[in-house]
């Protein structure tokens, strides 16, 4: 670990300074040789690092979500050239180049976290040896090796003996407890933050070995970070935990804001997305748009939930457009006879039932202002019954039977009209 931290040591000087900046303000206002102001110094440096790596951090998102992608490409080059190496090489470098991305843009962050990780572990192994580094003269190492956390001091280890421990004015026991807890949970975050980003964050509809990797990844990182975890100092625990839980709410923001398409969590996205819209009638700001934009732009290439998304603005009388608004649509939403907004298809529901020939006459009679006697049969002669009655029940339910007299007949039974012959 020294000839690594020899290799950093350019930036240990860097490092320290920063630590020892954040020192004088916290110092002032905890005290300088209490554990709250050497602590939260080193948590202040991990926020400083994760806010100027976050440029790198959305590279990685994308070099991730692209790299899901290709693999389908990716394990079709291997079965085609799977004899053949160079060829297979070759054919994955173009298809890289082809999609702008490349499988190391997902290591960046970390790649980038190193050198600061171990120039930090290097400044409080020199705490502990008692060794001046970097901006930390004698009085500064003399405050740090004063300041403990829960009784753990910044340069002890889970793995020290009582002597070193007592030498740095604290006992055994609270040192293997405190350095226990905290990589208890250092591993935890890391198992959570893998956790969510495969059940939530990845896309369902594509089986890959790459997920099998990230799964697999899911239970290693925590036992990585359990084993090297006892050799860390307190303080190196500290910014190692700290960086988790930044890493851990990092991501629970973009799976919530940004998630990846096809994913539970783009479900979840568009389900509150649809809302928002109906509700406001309208995309409201540019990133709402770009949204809808996106999803229009896709056409038939839309997933499951893209679609549903369409078809929920579709069924609240809006329809979405190329350039990412949101407008009331005048096809699909009409008025119903009461005034109330209806679809379409609701609307033909509700158009009234076909009358028969008889129900159509006996109307243009009454809007013609015709008495309603006048369309009644007339009971013949004699007091018989009406000639055109031969069965009882057979008459319609629209009030009006074919044995009614029609304008321009003769009144009376009526013989039948026989079959012309030729």
């Amino acid at each position: 670990m020294d000839t690594i931290a020899s290799l950093f040591s350019f930036i240990t000087t860097p490092v320290s300074w920063v630590i020892v900046q954040f020192h004088s303000v916290y110092g002032a206002i905890f005290g300088p040789d209490t554990g709250w102001a050497w602590g939260l110094s080193i948590v202040s440096l991990v926020i400083l690092i994760r806010i100027c790596l976050i440029p790198l951090f959305v590279k990685q998102i994308k070099a991730t979500r692209a790299m899901q992608t290709l693999q389908p490409e990716m394990k079709k080059i291997q079965e085609r050239y799977k004899n053949d190496k160079q060829r297979q090489s070759e054919e994955m470098m173009k298809l890289y180049k082809d999609a702008g991305t490349n499988p190391l843009s997902s290591c960046l962050p970390i790649l980038a976290q190193s050198p600061f990780f171990f120039a930090l572990y290097h400044v409080l192994n020199s705490i502990a040896s008692n060794d001046t580094v970097g901006v930390i003269n004698e009085r500064l190492l003399e405050s740090a090796q004063k300041a403990h956390i829960f009784g753990a001091p910044l340069a002890a280890k889970f793995t020290d003996n009582s002597d070193k421990v007592e030498a740095l004015n604290a006992s055994l026991t609270d040192v293997r407890i405190v350095t226990a807890l905290m990589i208890v949970l250092m591993s935890l975050s890391q198992f959570y933050t893998q956790r969510q980003l495969m059940t939530k964050n990845v896309d369902t509809t594509v089986k890959t070995p790459f997920m099998q990797q990230q799964k697999m990844l899911m239970y290693v990182f925590p036992i990585i970070f359990a084993v090297f975890g006892i050799n860390f100092p307190v303080g190196v625990l500290v910014y190692w935990l700290t960086t988790n839980v930044w890493t851990m709410g990092q991501q629970m923001y973009v799976i919530h804001n940004n998630p990846t398409p096809g994913s539970k969590a783009q479900a979840a996205y568009l389900e509150r997305f649809s809302k928002h819209v109906t509700r406001h009638g309208k995309t409201r700001n540019r990133r709402e748009r770009a949204i809808v934009k996106a999803i229009v732009a896709k056409g038939r290439d839309r997933n499951e939930y893209e679609r549903k998304f369409i078809n929920g603005l579709n069924k609240a009388g809006l329809a979405a457009q190329a350039d990412g608004a949101v407008i009331k649509s005048d096809a699909v939403v009409v008025q119903a006879e009461d005034g109330s907004p209806t679809t379409a298809q609701s609307a033909r529901r509700q158009q009234p039932k076909r009358q028969s020939k008889s129900q159509r006459q006996g109307g243009a009679v009454k809007a013609a202002g015709e008495s309603p006697s006048l369309i009644k049969a007339e009971e013949p002669e004699g007091g018989g019954k009406p000639a055109a009655v031969a069965k009882k029940g057979n008459a319609k339910p629209g009030g009006s039977t074919r044995s009614k007299a029609q304008s321009g007949q003769r009144k009376g039974p009526q013989r039948p009209k026989s079959p012309s012959k030729k």
